[in-house]
């Protein structure tokens, strides 16, 4: 398991079996995408759960490393993470 992927998981206390939903649409997520990623000038170092949601794979293709998406994922990702009560 990547490192970012655990970090989300961890942070969320899922394991591998759970159903986790994609944060866009609620279908099965299967990937954690960094909101920021390397190429829009994010680095390893941006593996913090407020750089990482859970999405399925069509919206990662459709939403993902796309400038014109980036605010909507963090207005997203925002909302998902403020909803929970954690640490």
């Amino acid at each position: 398991m990547k490192n970012h992927t655990k970090i989300y998981m961890d942070y969320f206390g899922y394991v591998m079996d759970d159903f986790i939903p994609c944060e866009v649409c609620g279908n099965r997520a299967v990937d954690v995408h960094h909101i920021k990623a390397r190429g829009m000038g994010g680095s390893k170092a941006m593996d913090t759960i407020d750089n990482l949601m859970a999405v399925c794979r069509e919206c990662h293709v459709a939403y993902g490393d796309k400038k014109d998406s980036l605010e909507m994922l963090v207005q997203l990702h925002s909302r998902h993470i403020g909803l929970l009560d954690h640490k």
